[in-house]
């Protein structure tokens, strides 16, 4: 069944799609609620104002698409390439990306709230002033990721990458950060609970007794 865009909020209700070839496809202002899309190829697709709720995501290339305030509900993105896509204004309500590749993606004004986002690859990401509260970021790649201003109260960091990471006035108050070395970040303003200042002291080399 072809997905090309005709009419405005169509749907593809629980449709199960494997190793479909839709790089560069318009699916602008579809409700693809349900649907399962598995090994599928969506480079350069136009998914911009999409809604997803309950969707599937497996192992996609969404490498150059445009999600643009699209906003995606409980959907889950697992092991999806989203290298140079542009995520500004998307929102991902409880959603689950773990394994997913986000190097260069546009993250501008994304709004998430809550999921897991274990595994992924945000390196070198510019999460400025991003709210990440309760957020599940466990063994992410963060280095170099700029976290300026973030608020990240609650999120779960167990064994995330840091190194070289900005987190200048981030807010990591009641943050997981076992396994964290907090000595590789840029910390300047940074706003800890005791449990993270004795994490960070112990990531300098200091026993806290």
């Amino acid at each position: 069944m072809s997905v090309r865009h005709h009419d405005r909020t169509q749907t593809l209700t629980t449709d199960h799609h494997v190793e479909r070839d839709l790089c560069g496809e318009d699916l602008t202002d579809w409700d693809l609620t349900t649907v399962v899309f598995d090994h599928c190829e969506l480079r350069n697709a136009d998914l911009s104002g999409v809604r997803t709720a309950g969707a599937t995501f497996r192992a996609c290339d969404l490498a150059g698409a445009d999600l643009s305030a699209s906003l995606h509900e409980g959907t889950a993105f697992v092991n999806c390439r989203f290298e140079g896509a542009r995520l500004s204004t998307a929102r991902f309500l409880g959603c689950k990306l773990t394994g997913s590749d986000l190097t260069g993606a546009i993250l501008m004004a994304t709004e998430i709230e809550g999921g897991d986002w274990s595994y992924v690859n945000l390196r070198g990401a510019d999460l400025t002033k991003q709210r990440l509260v309760g957020v599940k970021l466990a063994n992410a790649d963060l280095d170099g990721a700029d976290l300026t201003d973030a608020d990240l109260t609650g999120a779960d960091l167990t064994s995330a990458g840091l190194h070289h990471a900005t987190l200048k006035g981030a807010v990591l108050s009641d943050a997981r950060l076992d396994g964290v070395a907090l000595a590789g970040a840029h910390l300047e303003g940074v706003v800890l609970d005791l449990a993270g200042a004795v994490r960070l002291a112990e990531s300098l080399g200091a026993v806290v007794r």
